[in-house]
């Protein structure tokens, strides 16, 4: 069976290209040239590799799982039925005699170019345990892999691109980092600790604190790179003396920037990626540490591989985030990058089930569709020294309409030399600050389409009348509101001053005198009210009988009572437990007896005429004095239940001056 020509593989092909389509438009951003095209597609790129048998004696002896066919394909037996094979067809497929330049000048070296344009690429070395992904990318010094010989071309390529003379400055920086059991550590640093993996509003991913170096170099490269492979995680198995414990990745960026006008930037990324490899802890026996870093491992590739097939299903969630090497592979899968796998498998039949694993992985890589754009933007500094009035941007017959009646007058006394140098051409350089960034980027791009397309030195708003009307309407429309507010500011000024000579004015007519009330207002208080009070006719009697004596008058006044006295000019104010001693004796016994004989013979309606003694009371009162006879004294009354001294107190405090004058109170 074929895994590359079936007719329901590229139906699932086309369908991955059209899903991939849909969702990642969103996450890529387009090139700043040409931003109303969509990026065209790129498919992950899928090169096979080989290696030899570890063992000489056993390879003469034993005969590989797997066969090339040709430079693109390869079967390996099929293991349901020993009569039928299962057949491969990739992008290159690399024998065991195939050497490390064959695989760099057939897959990698293409791509480089890639970044002298402002884009992404990525390269990653999958596999099982021991089938040789770092001597892929690493090598040895007689056989150098993947990694030196992309930074000795690289470092070449920006050195000729970026000499004297050329249109663009080019520098080129690294980062080294690995990924050991979920944790990002920074290789050229090893103090550092866990790093996390963040994305910017653009959707790019970055490493807040990764450490970067400039190199200029391949002696600068590896004065950096060596030191920091070092660092990298390694542990012997039964299968691997020296087996990588960890992802890692080498990052170059390459930063691009225009030594003429428009004066762009640009910026491309290459990602190095030497993944770990699988491993099965049957046969590699891991225990303790061993056990639990290879768990890791095939955690991260498993989550690898439910990113490759939500993307070729199209599915809503790429689930990017489940790990943090597949959240740093999210430019190379379904992203914006140019995409090489490399599958390192063994010919060994004990990794049998690890190659089968490895080439259907590969098999769904290559489904993966990819939109690569270019990365540029405008240098920062080109908006900055710059301020275009608005005569000059709009040109004399749109400026003429834009200004008003006044600025116009102001207008036709200007000297004629002014006029001459606003329909002067304009640049793109021209300063362009105070116009919105949206405005601007849309002008210069179509300044730079009219240039491409042969209109030489085009100015900035040789643009279609319709976009001249839009940036004249926008401009008006900013001048007019500064206006309207310059008028309301100056009109609250005059009205300020205006307040201000009012007052001084009155300040100098007027005498100071007269405004002496009001800053010394006399405070009329108000007279208290009069207060009738009705008193026992007897009582009053009997004071108005004696010439000396006073008529004193009781007024509650909250907890405290006021003794007024109708001669004396002053109220003196006495405790509210002391009213008693302003009665006399006689009056005082007077009250307390008729109390006494209204409790022994009364009944109890004539109870209930009393203050402080309800209908319940009075019953009590009347059953008590069934029970145990007459009361002998008023204070007996406290011996009647339910009748306490707090309510005693108060009941001969509103009841023995009424009875003492002759006059009984209403029930209360």
């Amino acid at each position: 069976m074929s895994a590359g020509v079936s007719t329901q593989q590229r139906r699932r092909e086309m369908a991955a290209a059209a899903a991939a389509a849909t969702s990642g438009a969103g996450r890529c951003r387009p090139s700043k040239i040409g931003a109303s095209r969509r990026p065209p597609p790129a498919r992950v790129r899928v090169a096979v590799r080989l290696r030899p048998f570890v063992d000489a004696t056993v390879g003469a002896s034993d005969t590989p799982c797997v066969r090339g066919m040709d430079s693109c394909s390869l079967e390996i037996a099929n293991w349901r039925n020993h009569q039928e094979t299962l057949k491969y067809q990739f992008d290159a497929f690399y024998g065991e005699r195939s050497t490390q330049q064959d695989i760099y000048a057939g897959s990698v070296q293409p791509i480089l170019r890639h970044l002298l344009e402002g884009q992404n690429a990525s390269v990653l070395a999958y596999g099982p345990t021991g089938a040789g992904k770092t001597h892929t990318m690493l090598g040895s010094p007689e056989q150098p892999g993947v990694i030196p010989r992309a930074l000795m071309d690289l470092l070449q390529l920006t050195r000729e691109e970026g000499a004297e003379g050329r249109p663009w400055a080019l520098s080129v920086t690294m980062s080294y980092l690995e990924i050991y059991q979920e944790k990002v550590l920074d290789l050229l640093d090893s103090t550092s600790g866990d790093l996390v993996i963040r994305e910017d509003c653009r959707g790019n991913i970055l490493i807040p604190g990764l450490t970067q170096k400039p190199i200029t170099s391949f002696a600068d490269f590896e004065r950096h790179f060596l030191p920091a492979s070092r660092n990298r995680t390694v542990g012997a198995t039964r299968l691997n003396q020296r087996s990588s414990r960890s992802h890692a990745v080498l990052l170059v960026k390459v930063d691009q920037r225009e030594r003429l006008a428009p004066f762009r930037q640009r910026e491309g990324k290459l990602y190095l990626i030497d993944l770990a490899g699988s491993e099965d802890n049957r046969r590699t026996g891991n225990k303790g540490l061993r056990l639990k870093e290879s768990g890791a491992i095939n955690a991260s590739l498993f989550v690898l591989g439910k990113v490759v097939d939500a993307l070729n299903q199209g599915l809503p969630r790429v689930p990017y985030r489940d790990s943090k090497l597949t959240r740093l592979l999210q430019d190379s899968l379904g992203g914006s990058a140019h995409s090489i796998l490399i599958a390192n498998i063994a010919p060994e039949r004990h990794f049998y089930l690890d190659t089968v694993s490895a080439l259907n992985f590969a098999a769904r890589t290559k489904e993966v569709i990819n939109r690569p754009f270019t990365n540029e933007s405008l240098q920062p500094h080109v908006l900055g020294p710059v301020k275009l009035s608005q005569k000059e941007l709009l040109g004399p017959p749109e400026a003429k309409r834009a200004r008003g009646p006044e600025e116009e007058e102001i207008g036709s006394l200007e000297p004629m030399a002014a006029s001459a140098s606003a329909s002067q051409k304009l640049s793109p350089l021209q300063k362009l600050s105070s116009m919105d960034p949206a405005m601007l980027e849309r002008l210069l791009s179509l300044d730079r389409l009219l240039a491409s397309q042969g209109s030489q030195g085009a100015p900035l708003l040789s643009t279609p009348k319709r976009e001249r009307m839009v940036l004249m309407k926008t401009v008006e429309e900013k001048d007019l509101e500064i206006e309207r507010l310059k008028m309301k500011q100056k009109e609250l000024e005059a009205k300020v001053l205006a307040q201000k000579a009012e007052d001084s004015k009155e300040k100098e007519n007027h005498c100071p005198t007269i405004l002496r009330p009001l800053l010394h207002r006399t405070v009329t208080v108000a007279k208290p009210l009069k207060k009738a009070v009705v008193m026992p006719l007897q009582l009053i009697q009997e004071q108005a009988a004696s010439p000396n004596a006073e008529i004193h008058i009781l007024k509650n006044k909250g907890r405290k009572r006021k003794l007024e006295s109708l001669d004396a000019p002053e109220p003196e104010e006495k405790a509210e437990d002391c009213w008693e001693l302003q009665i006399s004796p006689e009056l005082l016994a007077h009250g307390r007896q008729k109390i006494l004989d209204l409790l022994n013979e009364g009944s109890a309606r004539d109870l209930r005429s009393l203050q402080r003694i309800g209908p319940k009371k009075a019953q009590l009162i009347v059953g008590w004095r069934e029970l145990h006879g007459r009361f002998s004294q008023v204070e007996d009354l406290e011996r009647v239940e339910g009748i306490t001294g707090k309510q005693m107190e108060s009941f001969l405090k509103a009841n023995i001056l009424g009875l003492a004058a002759g006059q009984r109170c209403g029930p209360s």
